[in-house]
């Protein structure tokens, strides 16, 4: 995912209504914009941080800047939640993960499952079908871990439960945690903040649902896939 033109900088004063936030410009000026990213952002709302903005000229859009990145720990945190999709495509097409780059169709946000539209099916006309479906991951507490969730996600649950009940149905499903941050090397399942989501993980996982972390690099002029990352060795060690 390529920022063209490259992002610009402000210092974030607050993030508020979920959809929007306040900021300074280099030069003082106040302003405001729009927020891509309606989850609690755990850690990354504190005012004062460094925050990088994408700009658009579109009449139809009330604010011209959208947040994009904020700086954590010393790091550059995507907060785009519009655009892990694209990135979960890009590791697969580069075959960051596992063999999905062999399948031959690729759709998105196609309809399966309670109501629900999964985002990534990947189909081939040997191997069937394998349901993809990619989550944002923002947080971290501790050196080199990044968590999911950072809050209660019943919708994240229902999303694992209907994934394992594809694999029973003779399909493959795929979770794909999508980190966009490149200061982590491991993914943990966070079942303090929603113990309900973690036994979803935990079910899923045993009725065969497979899932990997995908970290990435993050910068003012892109965001790239980079690599695998470690999933929750202790909850799998445990099935």
């Amino acid at each position: 995912m390529i920022f063209d033109p490259p992002l610009t900088t402000a210092t974030l004063v607050q993030r508020y209504k979920r959809f929007l936030f306040d900021a300074l410009l280099p030069d003082g000026t106040a302003m405001t914009g729009s927020c891509p990213n309606t989850g609690s952002m755990r850690g990354l709302t504190t005012p004062g941080s460094r925050i990088w903005m994408s700009e658009h000229d579109s009449p139809t859009r009330k604010y011209r800047q959208m947040l994009e990145i904020v700086e954590a720990d010393g790091t550059m945190v995507g907060i785009n939640t519009g655009l892990p999709n694209r990135l979960a495509e890009e590791a697969i097409r580069l075959g960051l993960v596992s063999d999905l780059h062999t399948y031959e169709h690729s759709a998105r946000e196609q309809k399966y499952g309670r109501n629900s539209r999964i985002d990534i099916l990947l189909s081939d006309p040997e191997r069937g079908r394998a349901y993809v479906e990619v989550k944002n991951v923002h947080f971290s507490r501790s050196p080199g871990l990044s968590e999911f969730p950072d809050s209660p996600t019943t919708r994240g649950a229902k999303h694992l439960d209907e994934l394992g009940d594809m694999v029973e149905a003779g399909h493959r499903a795929v979770m794909i945690y999508l980190v966009q941050r490149d200061d982590c090397d491991r993914l943990r399942i966070c079942r303090e903040f929603d113990p309900a989501y973690a036994r979803a993980f935990d079910r899923a996982m045993s009725r065969g649902v497979e899932a990997y972390a995908v970290k990435c690099q993050v910068s003012p002029t892109q965001i790239r896939p980079t690599g695998l990352m470690t999933v929750d060795e202790a909850a799998l060690a445990a099935l």
